[in-house]
């Protein structure tokens, strides 16, 4: 029987990396103001649609539907603004990290969560991008892990040529990391 050297180092919590350290690089500016030119949209169609109704002269409307038809109306657009604003916030604090082992993406405004990626468990990478995306030459970038059937993170937003370049980078490096 021979001796392996293994060993298995306590390691104290002033050791570990520091988190904070990483860096995070932010999504494209273009995505950002494509996100926010779709919320604005979807929300002027929402607000049409009802100014529409509460103008259209072909159907009697209930009186109580004709009362508070206005209120409705400013509400939605007041919403509208509301979530646009939220969305620029939401879409400037999204960012993704590359490091010699992992892959790390992060996300939100009130509830943030980093979400980490060994590159040693990716096992595929998924390129996708909607009509909106490739006009505007955007892609998003799908990391799955190995055993699962969802992606791990999926990253929006990114231009077409540095999500390809990021598919590479994780397609080449996660067999040289299992050699390491």
């Amino acid at each position: 029987m021979s001796q392996d050297a293994f060993s298995n180092h306590p390691i104290t919590p002033e050791e570990l990396p520091q988190a904070s350290a990483q860096y995070f690089t932010p999504l494209s500016n273009t995505y950002i103001k494509v996100n926010l030119m779709c919320r604005l949209v979807f929300w002027l169609v929402v607000v049409s649609a009802l100014l529409i109704t509460y103008w259209q002269p072909w159907i009697a409307l209930p009186k109580l539907m004709e009362l508070y038809l206005p209120q409705i109306q400013l509400a939605a657009g007041g919403l509208g603004l509301l979530s646009s604003a939220y969305g620029i916030l939401a879409d400037k604090n999204k960012g993704y990290a590359i490091r010699e082992h992992d892959f790390s993406y992060r996300s939100g405004v009130i509830f943030q969560s980093v979400v980490s990626q060994p590159i040693l468990r990716i096992q595929h990478v998924e390129l996708k991008h909607g009509p909106i995306d490739r006009h505007f030459g955007l892609s998003n970038l799908e990391i799955f892990s190995a055993g699962g059937a969802m992606h791990t993170f999926a990253i929006p937003g990114l231009p077409e040529e540095k999500a390809r370049e990021i598919r590479s980078y994780v397609l080449t490096h996660s067999d040289i990391a299992a050699n390491d």
